[in-house]
């Protein structure tokens, strides 16, 4: 179950934390994490969270994934064209930015191996989330025991594509057109949500392991930053992260 927590103005997944997991999405009263990235450290030192360092990912909506391991003792440490990233470390927090795009939240309690991922319409299409699962299982996490968390993302309602973008999704994802796919008002409307949590069953996640995320960006403008709907250069992004403490 997705829930809020008011004090941190955080959204959560009753899935995956617990005394050793600490993950969430963050909201617009957090601030910018893209281009105010002292606000992801505000927050965890306003609310005495304690850990070693904060790896942030420049993203460039790319399939590019990385095993996580600490170079230096720095509290910061960015990776460059990258939006996905696992570790087994404790203390360290890996977070994405979205203002649309989906973020995706991965644990698997009983091996140690948390991951997160950044995944648009390019990551998407280009199976993201079942690259980022099979990199865990490499790296020791089982299968059965991975979870998963869909963040705060557009919805269908709102995420109207074009006729090229729609034959792309339909040459790649044939089986799942009727599904992900609806018309209205002349556009096709795709359900990124959906689409990700069809290719997490096709991997073979367990349904009772992923939990989903009730709420489209562009539409809820007091708690989300949304691309589509703040149209400008610098507009704001939420922050999502996970760590094992």
């Amino acid at each position: 179950m997705i829930i809020y927590e008011p004090d941190l103005k955080i959204y959560y997944s009753s899935f995956i934390n617990d005394n050793a997991i600490f993950s969430g999405f963050s909201t617009k009263p957090l601030g910018d994490g893209k281009y105010h990235i002292e606000n992801i450290f505000k927050f965890f030192d306003s609310n005495y969270i304690a850990y070693k360092k904060v790896v942030i990912p420049e993203q460039i909506h790319s399939i590019n994934l990385e095993v996580f391991n600490s170079k230096n003792n720095e509290n910061l440490e960015k990776r460059e064209e990258t939006d996905g990233l696992i570790t087994k470390e404790k203390g360290v927090v890996l977070t994405v930015v979205t203002a649309d795009c989906l973020p995706l939240i991965y644990a698997d309690k009983s091996q140690g191996v948390v991951g997160i991922s950044h995944q648009g319409w390019r990551g998407s299409v280009k199976r993201m989330a079942q690259k980022m699962v099979d990199k865990m299982v490499e790296n020791g996490a089982a299968l059965d025991s991975i979870k998963i968390a869909l963040g705060p993302t557009i919805g269908e309602c709102c995420y109207n594509i074009d006729d090229d973008r729609y034959y792309e999704f339909r040459e790649e994802f044939d089986g799942y057109t009727d599904k992900i796919f609806h018309r209205r008002s002349g556009q096709w409307h795709l359900n990124l949500a959906l689409l990700n949590y069809l290719l997490l069953l096709e991997k073979g996640l367990k349904k009772e392991n992923i939990d989903f995320f009730p709420f489209c960006t562009k539409c809820d403008e007091e708690r989300f930053f949304s691309f589509r709907r703040d149209k400008k250069a610098d507009y704001g992004e939420m922050f999502s992260f996970v760590l094992m403490t």
